[in-house]
């Protein structure tokens, strides 16, 4: 499956896996490198899925008349 395809879930899972490897220590320079720019690429994937996802998401409200108001979803602290 190539990058474009991956799934949010199974881009961070990758990362995981190359977290740990690299956090092993046990991977030569050339390998680390690439490994770097493999997670570096997953991470702005994962984001443009993440920002994707927050534009899709509504928050359901109700008005006083009773009847449900769809409202844009707005990150709140």
């Amino acid at each position: 499956m190539n990058k474009e395809n991956k799934t949010f879930e199974e881009s961070m899972q990758r990362l995981e896996q190359i977290v740990r490897a690299m956090e092993r220590g046990d991977v030569a320079l050339e390998g680390s490198l690439k490994l770097f720019q493999e997670g570096t690429e997953l991470v702005r994937s994962c984001q443009k899925l993440l920002d994707e996802a927050q534009l899709q998401v509504k928050k359901i409200m109700t008005a006083a008349d009773g009847s449900p108001v769809e409202e844009d979803f707005r990150d709140e602290p």
